[in-house]
């Protein structure tokens, strides 16, 4: 068996956890479905869900990772027995699905960030303006389109990936610790000092009245979608569902407060996520783009890159913005590729470098397609995102609430002391509400997805094949 490691310090465990959960989960998706879901009415759901949901869960994925000190797989065998090692399987494939895209996803950022340096935003964009009127969009749409699929796209995926592999195979201490301890702190400088000078940008408080100033009746008029969707960007960016905590807390001494580090985690990353839209919105109204929501995957891009290109500083602005999210991403797919790395080590006795390698390499296979055609972007993060995730979820809250709850009260005492009714609180609450929460998400996930099968990926199959 190969020796495990530790964390060195627990700094090092809170901004691995933290920089996990403030990748393109907070700076590229975010914006996105808070758009979709109309500002600040996702934002209201999307908090609460994060306070309600998502602090208890991620406390549930510390004490089953602290407990075992195992991979899922192995985790979720030894509290529930032999059956529990397939549910485990789920995490594994879950942060494997989500790296492939993931990946590709992040290469466009780093890409974004490089052309910046060949000049400004406005002056990419003034070469595209041709091809622009004669599709009846906007440049940075064609721009988007050269970059996001092609032999650019593979490029910066191979590279991004290569970096990935690297970092994971140095292990814990001289890889994924040293490497968020610049990482995570870069981040946060970078986000606070784009947020204060978005806040001096003309029309910006239009944005903030977009962002911060919920309509509850939107929210009434749309729950079945603002549902799943803040169900799955909580869990996304948490990291939940994908056992990324559960490995990471596998690393964790007992005389650690799991409460503690829990809300830590959580506070940092509502934190980010808060703060990214207090740059982006604001950017986006100064320079005329008040339907947010507008373009899926693609709109951070669209829309940033023609708001770099019309704002004062927009240059300067644009690297920083690129370069934040090329480092977030970064943080977030070591801890990916950790959780099926420490998988193989765990169960199969490989050695590190060797299994960061195979696994790293098995999923950059996985998002090759996605640089071919966006469509596998959807096929794959609906699929991950909508079901793995809160199906994995699920499944954790049966097992901690109700098959081994003696022993997660025991687990989460440890470093903290008696919590006497607080501990009973906490299962009930995973046995009953957010039992029933995720429940509701997961059978409006299946239909979203089912849904996007039978329309616009069966119509992508009939114009291809």
């Amino acid at each position: 068996m190969v020796q495990r490691e530790t964390w060195a310090t627990r700094t090092g465990f809170i901004l691995a956890a933290v920089g996990s959960a403030v990748g393109l989960g907070n700076i590229w998706r975010f914006p996105f479905v808070t758009g979709e879901g109309g500002g600040s009415a996702f934002l209201l759901v999307y908090l609460l869900f994060v306070a309600l949901i998502g602090f208890p869960a991620i406390l549930a994925e510390f004490v089953v990772g602290r407990k075992t000190e195992r991979n899922p797989v192995g985790a979720l065998m030894e509290l529930g027995g032999n059956t529990w090692k397939y549910v485990g399987g789920v995490f594994i494939v879950t942060g494997f699905v989500i790296l492939s895209y993931y990946s590709v996803v992040a290469g466009w950022f780093i890409r974004y960030f490089l052309e910046g340096f060949r000049g400004s935003y406005g002056t990419l964009l003034a070469g595209h303006e041709s091809a622009a009127a004669e599709a009846g969009v906007p440049a940075a749409a064609v721009l988007f389109g050269e970059l996001s699929t092609g032999l650019d796209a593979f490029v910066f995926h191979t590279l991004f990936m290569a970096v990935t592999i690297g970092v994971v195979a140095l292990g814990i201490r001289r890889g994924i610790e040293l490497a968020v301890k610049v990482m995570v702190p870069a981040i946060l400088i970078l986000l606070v000092g784009m947020a204060l000078w978005a806040f001096t940008l003309p029309d910006a408080g239009a944005g903030y009245e977009y962002y911060l100033s919920p309509e509850f009746g939107v929210i009434a008029d749309n729950w079945a979608t603002l549902l799943p969707a803040a169900a799955g960007q909580a869990f996304f960016t948490l990291s939940l569902g994908m056992g990324v905590m559960i490995t990471y807390a596998s690393y964790l001494g007992e005389d650690r407060n799991l409460t503690k580090d829990g809300l830590t985690i959580i506070g940092f990353d509502t934190g980010i996520a808060f703060l990214t839209g207090l740059v982006v919105f604001p950017v986006f109204f100064a320079a005329g783009i008040t339907e947010p929501g507008e373009g899926g995957a693609g709109a951070i891009f669209v829309s940033m890159t023609e708001a770099f290109a019309t704002i004062g500083g927009g240059h300067i602005l644009g690297l920083l913005f690129f370069g934040t999210v090329a480092i977030a991403a970064l943080s977030s797919a070591i801890s990916l590729l950790e959780v099926v790395t420490a998988y193989v080590i765990d169960e199969k006795g490989v050695e590190r470098w060797k299994a960061a390698l195979g696994m790293g390499g098995i999923i950059y296979l996985l998002g090759v397609p996605v640089t071919y055609d966006l469509i596998f972007l959807d096929l794959l993060d609906g699929f991950a995102d909508g079901i793995l995730l809160v199906f994995g979820a699920l499944m954790l809250v049966i097992l901690v609430g109700w098959i081994t709850p003696k022993i997660a009260i025991e687990e989460l005492e440890k470093g903290i002391g008696n919590l006497g009714g607080l501990g009973t609180a906490w299962i009930w609450a995973i046995r009953v509400p957010i039992l029933i929460v995720l429940v509701v998400t997961l059978y409006l996930g299946v239909e979203g997805y089912v849904e996007f099968l039978s329309s616009d990926f069966a119509d992508w199959i009939g114009a291809n094949l």
